[in-house]
């Protein structure tokens, strides 16, 4: 599998508290970025796979809420998080 518990280990570490902090905005977006990328190589090759293209765009929509989410309430740490991770905002 793509995402082994030691790479989420790393995401959260690098982007949350600690490796054991699944819950901060920080990580969840960090996840979900990293999942979004995986998704989009995958439907680069398989143009048709509209099961895994409805999962990408429910990501996309979770990622942009919870980017919401932390711009209402930390507009700093909003900032940090688009720019660790080349976001387009």
């Amino acid at each position: 599998m793509y995402l082994t518990a030691e790479k989420k280990a790393e995401l959260f570490g690098q982007y949350g508290k600690s490796n054991t902090d699944t819950g901060s905005p920080e990580s969840q977006i960090a996840l979900f970025s990293y999942r979004i990328s995986h998704l989009t190589e995958h439907l680069k090759s398989n143009k048709k796979d509209f099961s895994t293209q409805r999962a990408l765009l429910k990501l996309v929509g979770k990622r942009r809420r919870l980017l919401d989410y932390l711009k209402s309430n930390d507009i700093e740490r909003y900032r940090a998080i688009l720019k660790d991770l080349n976001l387009r905002r």
